[in-house]
């Protein structure tokens, strides 16, 4: 993913020398080293980019994905897990395959584009918190998330995993709306994978924003994956993704060969 260049903290505070009585600039704040520099994607028919502030993740939102996961579906109020920013990447690149697993997979899905913040906002409100939508890949390392799971631990090692979180463009929505229907698929090498409609998630991205929202301030730069429908499965090493959301865009990424 291709990383703005770092902004210089341009803060002053100023100092009165007595003795000279005239004034002198120095930063506010000064790093250790350089800080990391915003990720970011890009925008459909605009130039600026959109920076990632963080990625939250819907877990078990299609009925039949929890079903080939071999749980039941969260009906009463969706659930989540977390991906570090730095750990985005944008449609179409190489990534290596990961680490400790010998189980990666591929979940499709639908990201919502968070472009102006909230607290406890009404359902009914929160497509207007909404700056845009795009295709995303959620790379799990399935055997590691499975063992975290019998194990009743935290899913980290499974899902938020280095380079994990990947999308596409995101389209405006006031150029495409809000999607509540469409195709969502994903294929690998050619072969279709994943086919479901985005209808049929059990918590649409109305009730997840006013859900989430209980909880966290959402700021503009956030993003939700939504959850994934059936179909997951493993993939290796040179192995190519291609995904798609009708009306949304498209998602592309391929696996390199282990570090």
């Amino acid at each position: 993913m291709r990383r703005a260049p770092a902004i210089e903290d341009n803060r002053w505070i100023k100092l009165v020398s007595h003795e000279h009585e005239h004034e002198k600039e120095k930063p506010l704040s000064e790093f250790l080293f350089a800080p990391p520099a915003p990720v970011s994607l890009t925008v459909a028919g605009q130039s600026a980019r959109f920076p990632i502030h963080r990625i939250f993740c819907v877990g078990r939102n299609y009925e039949a994905h929890a079903k080939e996961m071999g749980v039941a579906a969260d009906r009463e109020a969706p659930f989540y897990f977390t991906k570090a920013a730095v750990h985005a990447v944008e449609s179409g690149a190489t990534v290596p395959y990961p680490p400790g697993t010998s189980s990666y997979h591929y979940e499709m899905e639908l990201v919502v584009a968070i472009g102006k913040g909230g607290f406890r906002i009404a359902e009914t409100d929160a497509l207007d918190h909404v700056f845009g939508y795009a295709c995303g890949l959620d790379m799990t390392r399935r055997d590691l998330q499975a063992a975290a799971k019998e194990k009743q631990r935290p899913w980290d090692l499974g899902k938020d995993v280095e380079q994990s979180a990947v999308a596409g463009t995101i389209a405006p929505a006031a150029s495409i709306g809000h999607p509540s229907s469409g195709t969502i698929e994903l294929r690998v090498n050619g072969v279709t994978k994943q086919s479901a409609d985005i209808s049929t998630m059990i918590h649409g991205v109305t009730a997840i924003i006013a859900h989430l929202s209980k909880y966290y301030h959402l700021q503009a730069g956030d993003l939700i994956y939504t959850g994934t429908p059936e179909g997951v499965g493993a993939v290796k090493a040179g192995d190519r993704l291609e995904g798609s959301v009708a009306g949304v865009g498209t998602v592309e990424l391929e696996l390199g060969a282990a570090e």
